[in-house]
């Protein structure tokens, strides 16, 4: 009986590590997009920004499992990738399991850290925060009419 305790115990403590992995490669994924974003977007990506990056999300701890040498690569293959082929749906895909939640607000604001690295904020990032912002609201509005899609009241 013991012995089936302590496996239920391991399984358990194994799954929630799994989850926490998981929900850290989730919030990893949006944060640093939306730092590869407002890197890009005024035509160069500095150090400076990737450095903020990676020091806000290691320092607030908002992937505790990722550690800092994985987060800065994580962001340099994003920027290849938003660099080759911009695209609106990877965008989207990354911030869609955040979106509507609390975490939510934390890519807007890592994406205002990476644009004020260098100590200026220029037009095409205020862009770039704009749009994460507004793609932020949409996907939190579809993701809210996929929850409850039956839930359509009218009152008189």
């Amino acid at each position: 009986m013991k012995t089936r305790q302590l496996l239920t115990t391991a399984a358990s403590e194994r799954a929630a590590r799994s989850s926490a992995a998981d929900l850290d490669a989730t919030v990893m994924q949006a944060l640093v997009t939306a730092g590869a974003l407002v890197a890009l977007s005024d035509g160069q990506v500095l150090a400076v920004e990737r450095d903020e990056l990676v020091d806000f999300i290691d320092g607030q701890a908002f992937a505790p499992s990722i550690p800092r040498h994985k987060i800065m690569e994580l962001f340099c293959e994003r920027v290849r990738k938003l660099d080759e082929r911009y695209s609106p749906q990877l965008i989207m895909e990354s911030f869609r399991p955040l979106a509507g939640l609390s975490l939510a607000s934390i890519v807007v604001r890592v994406a205002h850290r990476v644009a004020a690295a260098d100590r200026k904020i220029r037009p095409g990032e205020v862009r770039a925060i704009e749009l994460i912002r507004s793609v932020m609201a949409i996907v939190s509005a579809k993701r809210r009419q996929h929850v409850a899609p039956g839930l359509n009241y009218q009152f008189h």
